[in-house]
Formats: structure tokens, C-alpha cells, sequence
């Protein structure tokens, strides 16, 4: 167990069993106040026989009070007369001191899909950004009494583990607010450093560094974030249309080196080729000239049209 939390060492009856002896219970009670009745009419001492009854109808009612069912992945933090006495969790239908309280809280894991908020990444860019978190009860003592979980009468009215429950969704979604915030502002959106991590293209280490900001501040409130990651990533609107003019201009420009790079050596081979197999001698200026002719070609976004030199075959 974690911290102060400990398992619930009390008497825990069979649920059947103690349903069973209610019931006789109820029906002693009835037994002995008929008999308390006919003592009556026969001018006999009654006394005795309907304060049994009362003692076995008070004993019968607070005794209905004790039982309890637990389905998987459930417990009931006990408390006696306001000390904590342990969690409960076991599966079952069973019966315990009804002078414990108990509140009961559910141990499965809960999704939190949160919307995207606008905040500054690293280099003060605006961005939208949401995550998804799974998360789950692990400490049931810190969970009850080291954060509020009071449910109101009105809440009460839904069902107090559920309004509890949804105390603790609160308190999850305001602390990944704060946590992806503070995860945020680490990275910057996207970067022209390959071997930067960055938010578009560093989600496995983002998304751990994450899950760990989230543990750091669920762990006060016995909670564990079992996976968390990012699910939406975007500039904010109002620099969305310049950041993709500038998305654009760069992809532009590594095109544009590509088709240089490309176009400088099919020159170079086209000029290796006619001297080694001496198709035509070529003078300097003519070399510059077919180079710039080429480069134009193969650079352009046009295509190129033919002309024809008519001058004679000299170069």
C-alpha cells in the first residue's frame, strides 16, 4: 500500500448469511410482541415480552444496515466515527458494522479527452494543442482526504460515488490543463534544426515528459496518469495562414535545390559525355552558352521552346 492507506482488517460477514438472520431477526421481534399480546389478555406480565421486541426490532433495523456489495475494480474507504479504519475491496456481497461509514469510489481507468487550448510554445508561437489522457485511482486515502470530494444534498440526488467521481474528473482536467501547458512551452511547434525535438515531430518524448508532469500532480490525490499523449496539434488562427505561406516557401525552396542540384549534373554529365566521345569540340563562350541553355531548360517551370539555328553547324 501507499503512504497511509491500508487494507480494511474488520469483521466482514458472509452477505447471505447475515441476510438470512435479519430476517429471523424481524420475525423474533414479531414472535415476541404477539406473545407480549397474549400475556396481556391473560392478565399476565407483558413487560418483559415487548421490550424483547422492541430490542430485536431496533437490532433487526440498524443490522440492515450493515450490508454492502462490491463489484470489480470498486472500493469503500471506511471510517469509524470519523478515523480512518482502511479501504475495503473485496468483491461480494457481504455485511459490516453499520456504525462504519463508507464512501465508495471506483478503481477503473477513466478517459479525459481535453479540448485543444491556445498556449506559447518554446519560441512564443501561439498553438492549439489538446490531449488525451488515461488515468485511474491509486491511492484511496489521498484521494478522500487530501482533496475536497465533499458531494452537496443536490449531488447526493445522482448517486454520491458518481458525483464524487466526477469531482476527481475536475481535478484531473484542471491539472492536465497545467501540465500541458507547462510541456507546451518546452518545445517549440517545428524547427529548421533536424536533430531538435519539437512538437510535431517529437510525440514519443513529449508525450512521456508528459505522462511525468501529469504524475507529478496527481500523485497528491492518489491518481496515476497511465497514458498520456497529444491528439491535437495546430497553429493558432491568427498566425495559421503565415505560418503555412511559410511552410510553403520553404518546401518551394528544397524543391528548388533539388531540381539545381539535379540540373547541375546533367550539365556536367552532358558536357563529359561530348568530350569523351568527341561528338563536337566546344569553345569556352560555347560551353558557358549550352550551360546557362540547359540550366534555363532544366530549371524553368516552363517548358522549353525549340529554336531553330540555321546559321550553319559551327559552334
Amino acid at each position: 500500500m501507499n503512504g497511509k492507506e491500508f487494507d480494511y482488517n474488520g469483521s466482514a460477514w458472509n452477505g447471505f448469511l447475515m441476510f438470512f438472520l435479519n430476517i429471523a431477526m424481524y420475525g423474533l421481534s414479531g414472535w415476541t410482541f404477539v406473545e407480549g399480546i397474549m400475556a396481556s389478555d391473560a392478565d399476565e406480565s407483558c413487560a418483559v415480552w415487548f421490550v424483547l421486541s422492541c430490542i430485536l426490532f431496533i437490532a433487526a433495523i440498524t443490522a440492515s444496515c450493515g450490508f454492502s456489495m462490491l463489484e470489480p475494480n470498486e472500493a469503500k474507504v471506511m471510517t469509524f466515527f470519523g478515523k480512518y479504519v482502511g479501504t475495503f475491496r473485496k468483491n461480494g456481497f457481504y455485511w459490516i458494522n453499520p456504525f462504519m461509514s463508507s464512501k465508495n469510489v471506483s478503481l477503473r481507468a477513466r478517459n479525459l479527452n481535453a479540448e485543444p487550448i491556445k498556449v506559447n510554445d518554446k519560441t512564443g508561437n501561439p498553438v492549439m494543442i489538446g490531449l488525451v489522457l488515461v488515468w485511474r485511482l491509486r491511492d484511496t486515502y489521498k484521494a478522500i482526504f487530501d482533496i475536497d470530494t465533499t458531494v452537496s444534498s443536490t449531488e447526493q440526488a445522482s448517486g454520491s460515488a458518481t458525483a464524487r467521481m466526477n469531482k476527481f474528473e475536475k481535478f484531473v482536467a484542471v491539472q492536465s490543463d497545467s501540465a500541458l501547458r507547462e510541456v507546451a512551452g518546452m518545445y517549440a511547434y517545428d524547427s529548421d534544426n533536424e536533430s531538435e525535438v519539437t512538437l510535431r515531430d517529437g510525440s514519443d518524448e513529449i508525450n512521456q515528459k508528459l505522462k511525468a508532469k501529469l504524475n507529478e500532480r496527481l500523485a497528491m490525490a492518489g491518481m496515476e496518469a497511465v497514458e498520456a499523449r497529444i491528439n491535437y496539434l495546430a497553429y493558432a488562427p491568427e498566425i495559421a495562414a503565415v505560418m503555412l505561406r511559410r511552410q510553403q516557401a520553404a518546401a518551394i525552396i528544397a524543391a528548388r535545390e533539388k531540381i539545381v542540384e539535379g540540373a547541375v549534373s546533367m550539365v556536367k554529365l552532358a558536357l563529359e559525355k561530348l568530350e569523351n566521345e568527341q561528338i563536337v569540340t566546344l569553345s569556352p563562350d560555347k560551353k558557358a552558352s549550352m550551360v546557362s541553355n540547359l540550366l534555363v531548360v532544366l530549371c524553368g517551370d516552363e517548358p522549353a521552346q525549340p529554336v531553330v539555328n540555321s546559321g550553319g553547324n559551327s559552334f
